[in-house]
């Protein structure tokens, strides 16, 4: 049986924090691979700030130096909300012999009570939890903890840097970074 994590997110822009999770969590759970599935629009956010073409993109850029992490673009497809109940029944569906491990910082840990559907998914898919400054990772759901340097960074952190004009270097891939800069991506409009 293949072992597979799975990272969902907007990814407005994806960051180093993000290939942290995803590999940190892929080596302590022997995971074979691990999928990042931007989503189109997520439940629980407004709009992203950036096309779903150029977050995907810019999510190609990050994670094309490690064969073990691999773009599932099945949300941006959907179009709309996306309701991981419905990604994951569908990949369970396209891949019966698969195991899917699903990340979830603890910012989403406290979340999981309102997720949609949140009992019956727990029995379709093992939750992952990752430690995130200033939450806590407690639930009656069940859940494996992952612990991983913690990086305080966000998405969210980077655009207002972005938009301030400071500097990202070190913080996004190198591709990430000049992709932003070539498409002017993030610029107070």
């Amino acid at each position: 049986m293949k072992r597979i994590g799975i990272l969902g997110g907007t990814f407005d822009p994806p960051h180093l924090g993000h290939l942290v999770i995803a590999e940190e969590v892929r080596v302590a759970l022997e995971l074979e691979e691990i999928w990042f599935i931007p989503t189109y629009t997520p439940p629980h956010k407004n709009d992203s700030q950036t096309s779903a073409y150029h977050r995907m993109k810019m999510l190609e850029s990050a994670i094309d130096s490690n064969n073990s992490f691999k773009l599932n673009t099945i949300e941006m497809e959907r179009l709309g909300k996306s309701y991981t109940i419905d990604t994951v029944k569908v990949l369970r569906s396209e891949f019966p012999d698969y195991k899917f491990y699903f990340i979830i910082g603890a910012d989403m840990v406290e979340y999981l009570p309102n997720w949609n559907k949140i009992d019956e998914l727990v029995q379709l898919i093992q939750f992952v939890g990752v430690k995130r400054p200033g939450y806590k990772l407690e639930t009656h759901y069940p859940l494996i903890e992952v612990t991983v340097p913690i990086l305080d960074i966000s998405s969210t952190m980077l655009r207002r840097r972005l938009r301030n004009k400071e500097s990202i270097k070190y913080i996004v891939p190198d591709k990430v970074h000049r992709y932003i800069r070539e498409k002017g991506l993030y610029e107070d409009r």
